[in-house]
């Protein structure tokens, strides 16, 4: 007979395997991460229309260029392109309007503080269905200069070149 400890820890894996499942990636910024540090991530909402919506089921969506900012106590995103649904023919959406991100009040205040006084910026880094609704995973970064870039760009050949040396020998 299975002790309930054991019966308790096989439920909680499933339950996480099971929120892994429902994430249906749409978008992801990959110049985000070589040119700014990432130190936290953030998970938020985002207040769409519904062609908007239909559009991001179908894939076609942008997060190059984009950013985010605090106005009024309220998140807001900037420059996220999300393309016109092709079939609503007189209510679509404008793809690069302003979009308004759902966090909680205590994240919205340490997120002021930090971009405020610290010089950090918000950056969206995915753009992701989550059990049926649409998330953003924003990156609290810091900008990288120059010297910055060569080293990642380094450290990449570095590792591209050991993985080769790798299944060269395996």
């Amino acid at each position: 007979m299975p002790n309930i400890i054991s019966v308790l820890q096989t439920y909680n894996n499933w339950s996480i395997m099971a929120e892994k499942k429902h994430e249906k990636l749409v978008a992801q910024n990959k110049k985000a991460r070589y040119n700014y540090f990432i130190e936290d991530t953030y998970e938020a909402g985002i207040v769409l229309k519904g062609t908007e919506v239909k559009s991001l089921r179908q894939g076609r969506a942008s997060l190059k260029d984009s950013y985010a900012k605090i106005k009024n106590g309220e998140v807001f995103v900037y420059q996220m392109h999300i393309s016109p649904y092709p079939w609503a023919h007189y209510d679509n959406h404008d793809p690069l309007q302003t979009r308004k991100l759902l966090l909680h009040k205590y994240e919205i205040k340490k997120l002021y503080g930090k971009v405020n006084e610290m010089g950090y910026s918000l950056i969206p880094l995915k753009l992701y269905f989550k059990n049926g609704k649409v998330k953003v995973l924003l990156g609290l970064a810091k900008g990288k200069r120059k010297y910055d870039k060569r080293q990642t760009i380094k450290k990449r050949d570095e590792q591209r070149d050991l993985d080769r040396a790798r299944r060269k020998y395996s």
